[in-house]
């Protein structure tokens, strides 16, 4: 047996990859907990070519979720996170938080409670890199005007969580998607953290059925709000709304929008008043309460004071008439847009953009499967925020500002 610990009958053969995860498999049975998901686990689609095992590669060192994350990290979506609204957007101002920077910090904060609890990171990692990959332009705003059209056009309400799994799922690759496991998309279709939870207990089981029935459902409803089937989803779901609360916060400080007293004091004595307070004591209060538990979950007096912190963004920062008054034509965009484009597939219009820009070389089975109202909603809603205005009338397009 070597230093890794890999029994091996001729030293002079390189370790080989399946040794590699022998050995990664041998160190989540010893240092992860009983209730985690353990990457033997990982359940896929389909069975891809090339692979010894039905999850893994057969000459691949990585374990399934760690496939996972780097497929994500490297798809199309991923890269266009960089220019998504988060919350203030058309305001010049390089230290504003945007998409690409609250994915980080939900994978970051969310590996750092799975490491404490003993969760899997890897599928924590790429459950939070993947979450918010179906978010339109214009962060929540944009979705509100996306979900409006698609109702009226027999789609469904538009939720971006569900479009996240739409995307990895059968958009990218050509409509081919990147098989994830169904633990990593169930945790990315899960992901809510605009509601508020004070403990999170996984839902039973799931099998890719089940999933694709939950998500045809929750198009129908005005509310999604589904329940991951593992612990590390629900870490991710409670570092999404950790990721932001605080960040969002010091962004409206910096525009000026609220001042650092104008914080409740109930939230000021529990949580802190800066970003990096507020994430350290709600990140150790759920690990503190966590542990060794069934579920995720805050104590009583951190929750109350979190869901206290949460509605003042939402009274002060969310819905102040300062920042929604230079987003008025973006809603007439997300119309014009989405009327121009379902007109052009009617008429086969082969010059337009929908046509060009993202069927090109689709495969058929999603043109198949898919009504016109559907390819326009994944049409828009994966368009970056500069990339939906550069398409609109210059009537309608709208002025950057400097300050709210």
């Amino acid at each position: 047996m070597d230093l890794m610990g890999i029994d091996r009958k001729d030293e002079n053969i390189p370790i080989l990859a399946k040794e590699l995860k022998t050995l990664l498999n041998k160190r989540e049975k010893e240092n992860l907990s009983p209730p985690a998901c353990f990457s033997h686990d990982a359940i896929r689609r389909t069975k891809e070519e090339g692979k010894g095992h039905e999850n893994e590669y057969e000459n691949d060192y990585r374990q399934p979720f760690s496939i996972d994350a780097d497929r994500i990290l490297n798809s199309l979506a991923y890269t266009r996170y960089i220019d998504k609204t988060q919350v203030f957007a058309l305001i010049d101002n390089d230290h504003l938080t945007h998409r690409v920077i609250h994915v980080q910090l939900v994978s970051r904060i969310a590996r750092t409670i799975g490491r404490y609890l003993g969760l899997n990171e890897d599928l924590i990692e790429a459950a939070s890199l993947g979450h918010d990959i179906g978010h339109t332009p214009f962060g929540h705003d944009g979705e509100r005007f996306l979900s409006q059209l698609t109702r009226e056009h027999g789609a469904g309400f538009f939720h971006h969580n569900l479009q996240s799994l739409q995307f990895l799922d059968r958009i990218e690759r050509k409509g081919k998607g990147w098989n994830l496991s169904l633990q990593t998309l169930d945790a990315i279709s899960c992901h809510n953290g605009e509601v508020h939870t004070s403990k999170l207990m996984p839902h039973k089981k799931r099998s890719f059925e089940d999933l694709d029935n939950m998500v045809a459902s929750l198009k129908g409803k005005a509310v999604c709000n589904p329940v991951p089937m593992t612990l590390e989803g629900c870490v991710v779901r409670m570092a999404d709304t950790i990721s932001y609360i605080g960040r969002d916060m010091e962004d409206a400080i910096r525009l000026k929008l609220v001042t650092r007293q104008d914080i409740p004091t109930q939230c000021a004595g529990i949580l802190g008043r800066t970003n990096g307070s507020i994430v350290f004591n709600l990140v150790t209060d759920l690990i503190t309460n966590s542990l060794d538990q069934s579920y995720i979950g805050f104590s009583d007096k951190v929750s109350k004071a979190l869901k206290t912190l949460k509605t003042f963004n939402y009274d002060h920062i969310y819905k102040n008439p300062a920042i929604k008054r230079h987003l008025l034509s973006i809603k007439d965009i997300f119309r014009y847009l989405f009327e121009k484009y379902l007109n052009d597939l009617k008429k086969d219009n082969q010059d337009s953009l929908i046509f060009k820009d993202f069927l090109a070389g689709m495969n058929m089975d999603y043109i198949e499967h898919h009504a016109q109202a559907e390819v326009v909603r994944d049409f828009i809603s994966g368009m970056t925020d500069s990339y939906l205005i550069r398409q609109s009338p210059a009537h309608l397009r709208p002025q950057r500002v400097e300050y709210v």
